[in-house]
């Protein structure tokens, strides 16, 4: 082999042009070059529909997924007397995708006595009423946990708190881009959208019980124990590493034989019996 050469395409979409060729080859007068493409399912032609190799060896994948290590042999002549010279370049294509992040908040509401039904009616009501609050952006809410505890007050007797952990994700929203400006549809956009909604809703719970002149209820909000934190996370079998993938070093690229991950973690984990790329099982 001549040399390698890393590439990254992002997951199911298309390969820039991967060139048949070295800079130093661009720039001669190559007699009758012939190309031979190979990649990690065998040899590679424009019969299949996710390739295409121009007459002059540049492979473009489509919708790609199969990464791995793909081969181009070139066979050439320098002038039409000379004997055939041929040259291999090595390519390790990657797939990658972008990180999908979201953010999981914790509150703590007064409740009922625990285990008492109204406690259970209110969390259900309070993720409804959350999901309807993000649900025109595409996000969605899911209730992780929500645990009812008895809290001894400093000074003051025991109360019963409902401790909430939910979480704000953006879904896929490839099927409304027609409807939406670029930006507006961006799921980074969308997410940090919701999230202000969110934490806006906390705000003016605070408010509304302040300008009062009823009684609290049984349950609500304890002001300021909403918290926040923003969580990222690769597909399995993706992972982040800035040493092995400096020119992608925010990308989810898939993991390399020899290492994989199982869950939507953020690493990939070593393992030596792993032989594919993106494994999601040691």
């Amino acid at each position: 082999f001549f040399f390698s050469v890393k590439v990254y395409v992002k997951l199911n979409h298309n390969s820039p042009r991967i060139l048949c060729l070295t800079n130093h080859l661009r720039n001669l007068e190559l007699i009758d070059p012939k190309f031979r493409w190979n990649g990690p399912g065998g040899g590679l032609s424009s019969e299949n529909s996710s390739v295409e190799i121009s007459p002059t060896g540049t492979l473009i994948l489509r919708n790609f997924k199969l990464s791995g290590v793909y081969t181009c042999s070139i066979f050439y002549k320098l002038t039409a007397m000379q004997p055939y010279k041929n040259l291999s370049i090595k390519y390790l294509i990657y797939a990658y995708s972008d990180p999908k992040a979201y953010y999981e908040f914790t509150a703590r509401y007064h409740a009922a006595p625990c285990n008492n039904y109204y406690n259970t009616y209110f969390e259900r009501t309070l993720i409804q009423i959350l999901n309807k609050l993000v649900d025109e952006l595409s996000c969605e809410v899911t209730l992780i946990k929500a645990e009812c505890h008895h809290v001894k007050m400093q000074r003051g007797g025991l109360q019963n708190e409902i401790f909430f952990t939910f979480s704000v994700a953006s879904l896929d929203r490839e099927k409304h881009n027609r409807l939406c400006q670029e930006s507006a549809c961006d799921a980074f956009h969308r997410l940090n959208k919701a999230k202000h909604l969110i934490e806006r809703f906390f705000k003016q719970q605070v408010e509304v019980s302040r300008k009062s002149s009823e009684p609290l209820p049984e349950i609500y909000y304890i002001e300021g124990t909403l918290q926040m934190v923003r969580i990222e996370r690769c597909y399995p079998g993706y992972g982040i590493n800035a040493l092995i993938h400096p020119d992608c070093p925010e990308c989810c690229v898939v993991c390399s034989p020899g290492s994989y991950n199982p869950s939507n973690g953020i690493h990939c984990l070593r393992c030596d019996s792993s032989l594919i790329y993106g494994a999601t099982k040691c």
